[in-house]
């Protein structure tokens, strides 16, 4: 029955794309190699959250323990952008950490852990179009731990947006725009400090000692 269960500590089948060497060369560089591939990280997850984790599987009595990490950028921000490389001192403690570490979770995210053929300088940046990884640039869900929505969605809203800004400075300056109207009375209102609708006292609203109108003097010589 042993054959029914996949071994946990064997590599998958991804090959690098931008790796030359072929199918052979690279199951028997897998055989000794001491580099683990870290993927699913959050953006958020420290170098010193992963030393952590990875550490618990390494053997510094027989001279093993954790050679680098080097953590995955986006191209164009140099900031963390969701994978990194564990370098150990041995094949063994690589083999321990695919058997034991990988789908555990770290920052509330299940990582996937692989063997690697070997770390080489310019692979600590993403490969997608935007500067990260490949697969936030097809990604269609919002994940707050690897920076929201993808790549493609991301450029869609700001394309949206756009022609919605379009569209609405074309409405304010087209034929059929609506005057904004109220300008120069708010300005005049502002410059006299007074309200112009409001009415002007007359001397009947100031009391017995106002200076009285003509009516009101005709008025009193009838009567008299």
């Amino acid at each position: 029955m042993s054959h029914i269960v996949v071994p946990l500590d064997q590599p998958s089948s991804y090959k690098d794309s931008q790796n030359r060497v072929d199918r052979q060369r690279q199951n028997d560089i897998l055989e000794k190699s001491s580099t683990l591939y870290v993927g699913n990280l959050s953006f958020y997850t420290t170098e010193e959250q992963i030393y952590e984790l990875f550490s618990q599987c390494t053997q510094p009595e027989e001279g093993g323990g954790i050679k680098r990490i080097i953590m995955g950028l986006d191209r164009n921000t140099r900031t963390p952008c969701g994978f990194c490389f564990v370098e150990y001192y041995t094949h063994a403690e690589a083999l321990a950490s695919l058997r034991y570490i990988s789908g555990a979770k770290l920052d509330e995210r299940i990582i996937r852990c692989d063997l690697d053929l070997g770390y080489k300088e310019g692979r600590q940046f993403g490969r997608g179009k935007s500067g990260g990884q490949v697969r936030d640039e097809h990604r269609q869900d919002y994940d707050p731990g690897r920076g929201g929505w993808g790549a493609q969605a991301q450029r869609a809203e700001i394309e949206r947006r756009r022609e919605v800004e379009e569209r609405y400075a074309d409405a304010q300056e087209g034929p059929g725009a609506v005057a904004g109207g109220g300008g120069d009375w708010k300005e005049s209102e502002k410059g006299s400090g007074e309200n112009p609708l409001k009415r002007g006292r007359s001397p009947e609203d100031e009391g017995d000692n106002a200076k009285p109108s003509r009516a009101r003097m005709d008025d009193d010589a009838e009567r008299m």
